[in-house]
């Protein structure tokens, strides 16, 4: 027979096993989870955003130099 399959999540530097909480429980943990992927997904955004403003920022300003000078 094959071995009963666990998976340790840790919360506060505490251990417990995923498959030994209630279902309400597991629900928290998954949204957790999804929340976790969501704030990275959503700061990696943020950052191409940031770099991409400051490009454009970049070029407006290289631009208005270059009129002045003309």
């Amino acid at each position: 027979m094959g071995e009963k399959k666990t998976t340790p999540i840790v919360i506060n530097e505490v251990e417990y096993i995923f498959e030994d909480m209630t279902e309400q429980q597991q629900a928290m943990v998954n949204h957790c989870a999804d929340l976790d992927r969501k704030i990275k997904s959503t700061q990696f955004n943020l950052d191409q955003l940031t770099v991409g403003k400051d490009a454009f920022v970049a070029m407006l300003t290289g631009s208005l130099k270059e009129e002045e000078a003309s």
